[in-house]
């Protein structure tokens, strides 16, 4: 028997594994898509959601491409997963997910092709959208040079091809590579870590969803979830996850304060005085935040 059997879960509740069950519309996920959307739907050709790491750029984007019809919309999402790739290789790839039958090895004829199927997908009353996650890999002139030329597919007055980026902060320089792209840039969003509010409703959130009838976390938890996850997502659910195991294997029934020290400390997401902080188990959520908190670990590559 595992913890999710022994708290009477459904399913894990704070997995990372990308599950559009557990997907939380906060305030800011609902803005930024209803500004993406807006920017597709107007044919503004280049919108940018960044992101620090952890804060649901992916799960934003794979939202968004499941909230476009395939009846109004020819839409693609393309995962940038190394910086070695091509401008060749990034336009066959977008000329296939957009239904270009046979891409031809000839870069000027595969854009005709796709030029060609824009036009196709434009008379068929459709959009055509693609999202690129993890856009901080597309680190070189030529690739941006890429993704500019394919803006200039349009006929009078509209864009044939609405392009999004999702990726990390410093997808903001790279787009400076292509200075004339750079500002083509119609639509930009940040998404930044949750409120403490935010954060008690994400976790009673993913809680309800995995079908637990009463949270397990002490009230004097919550507020140390936020202050070592720092409100990103991700170490939320490590934070939790880790708990709950933890919480398990003692027998136990509630997830305390105490718990939540030892589970980062071994994960090794904060370091500071923790005979100190043992003194304001009891104390408010203004005494926490005098806490000072050092991250160091779970940083990516």
């Amino acid at each position: 028997m595992g913890y999710t059997d022994y708290f009477g879960f459904e399913r894990e509740p704070f997995s990372n594994a990308p599950n559009d069950k557990f997907y939380f519309n906060s305030n800011q996920h609902n803005q930024a898509l209803l500004r993406l959307k807006y920017s597709v739907d107007t044919d503004k050709g280049l919108a940018v959601l960044v992101g620090g790491i952890g804060t649901g750029k992916t799960t934003l984007a794979r939202r968004m491409l499941d909230n476009l019809p395939i009846n109004k919309y020819e839409s693609s999402l393309l995962v940038m997963i190394h910086s070695a790739i091509t401008p060749e290789w990034i336009l066959s790839r977008i000329c296939m997910q957009l239904g270009v039958k046979e891409p031809d090895h000839n870069p000027l004829k595969m854009l005709r092709q796709l030029y060609e199927r824009l036009l196709q997908i434009e008379n068929e009353g459709r959009k055509a959208v693609v999202l690129i996650d993890e856009a901080q890999m597309l680190q070189s002139r030529e690739l941006m040079e890429e993704f500019r030329g394919l803006l200039n597919l349009e006929i009078p007055e509209k864009k044939l091809l609405n392009i999004i980026f999702f990726g990390l902060p410093e997808l903001d320089e790279i787009l400076q590579l292509d200075k004339p792209l750079a500002q083509r840039v119609a639509f930009k969003y940040t998404l930044k870590p949750l409120e403490q509010e935010d954060t008690r409703q994400y976790i009673a959130y993913r809680l309800k969803v995995a079908g637990s009838k009463e949270s397990p976390f002490e009230d004097a938890a919550l507020p140390l979830i936020q202050q070592y996850s720092g409100g990103v997502p991700r170490l939320i659910n490590t934070i939790c996850d880790n708990a709950l195991f933890e919480t398990y294997l003692r027998h136990d029934r509630k997830i305390t304060p105490h718990i939540i020290r030892n589970v980062v400390e071994d994960l090794g997401l904060a370091k500071f005085d923790f005979a100190s902080a043992a003194q304001i188990d009891d104390a408010g959520d203004s005494e926490l935040d005098e806490i000072d908190i050092l991250f160091d670990g779970l940083k990516e590559k």
